[in-house]
This record gives structure tokens, sequence and C-alpha cells, in this order.
């Protein structure tokens, strides 16, 4: 069944799954979810992020930066989630 504007296959009521949001909506590689174009590059920043502390950490190098700004994008990712 098709549904959406002009029978798109994409239901018009598709909302971020972070924010909440019904906007525009962007896949990640290797995620399932949805996001909107804010959300998709915080949750694309986080995931370097994240593999970035792991590559620092394993070759002994300092991450304080690193995680002190991860931890400022998962701040701004959470308190958009709870805002909707």
């Amino acid at each position: 069944m098709l549904c959406g504007p002009k029978g798109s296959e994409e239901a018009s009521n598709s909302r971020c799954s972070v924010c909440g949001h019904n906007a525009e909506l962007f896949e990640l590689p290797g995620r399932s979810e949805k996001y909107c174009l804010e959300c998709s590059a915080d949750v694309a920043t986080s995931v370097l992020l994240t593999a970035e502390i792991d590559a620092a950490t394993m070759a002994g190098q300092e991450t304080n930066a690193l995680v002190a700004e991860f931890a400022q994008l998962s701040s701004r990712l959470l308190a958009r989630a709870q805002s909707t």
C-alpha cells in the first residue's frame, strides 16, 4: 500500500528518531533509524568521535579533549530528545 504525498512509499508523518520532529529524514550507514538534518549530523559526529576515542585509547594517546567534545554532543542530543 502506498502512502504519503502523491503515493510515495514513505509515510508523511515520519518523525526523527531523536527529536521527534516531522521533517525530511536521512539515513546513516549502519543505522536503521532515520534522523532530521540536525540530528543526523550529531549522530554521525558521535559515531566518529567514538571511533576516534577508541583509537586514541588503544594508541595510548590523550583523549580528554575528545571525551569533552563527546560529552557536549551527548548533552545536546539528550536535550533535543527530551524536548519532544
